[in-house]
């Protein structure tokens, strides 16, 4: 969740990469703001997405990438905001919950919304990677963006859905009573 202390690093970060003029990105997984901190947590929205518009104007990239999930003021201040969105596959991102929408609207929503493929498929997002691939397509678009050569990036191995192996079974042996704590007063 989004609150003060995220909001002053994310700045903070977005600030050193406008003085040294070397692209920001930022990779986001939140729930939204942080509730309990109240107008400086929400202040943080306009905070970040200020220090953005600064990336932008001054030309140095920003790529955001989209983890799960990304909802409430991450997903309207930060994570949405790059020169280019990545999300990975079947991410979740929106400012508000599907279920809070279909209830204020009162109609249900299409099948797959505010996932990844949906956000690509209607312009919210510019790619889908999945992280194995994450490291060699982002120095790829770093590479590009800065006009430097790409540097060669070994891919990680594919990720394997294998089962999970069932935990081993140990027999417990009933313990005795433990004898009940008495207070001696101040002995």
């Amino acid at each position: 969740s989004m609150g003060y202390a995220v909001g002053e690093k994310f700045t903070r970060a977005a600030q050193l990469s406008l003085e040294e003029g070397i692209p920001l990105v930022c990779f986001s997984a939140s729930g939204g703001a942080r509730m309990q901190e109240a107008l400086i947590s929400l202040m943080q929205m306009a905070k970040t997405s200020a220090v953005l518009e600064r990336l932008k104007l001054a030309g140095v990239p920003y790529i955001s990438v989209l983890t799960d999930p990304i909802y409430g003021g991450v997903s309207a201040s930060l994570a949405l905001l790059g020169d280019i969105n990545i999300a990975e596959p079947d991410a979740r991102a929106g400012f508000a919950g599907p279920n809070i929408i279909e209830q204020t609207i009162r109609q249900k929503l299409p099948k797959g919304f505010q996932r990844s493929e949906f956000l690509l498929e209607h312009g919210a997002i510019d790619m889908i990677v999945h992280r194995t691939e994450m490291r060699g397509i982002i120095a790829r678009l770093l590479a590009k963006l800065t006009g430097s050569a790409a540097p060669e990036i070994e891919e990680l191995p594919p990720v394997v859905d294998e089962p999970t192996p069932e935990p081993p079974v140990f027999p417990v042996e009933p313990e005795e009573e433990a004898p009940a704590a008495v207070d001696e007063g101040d002995e």
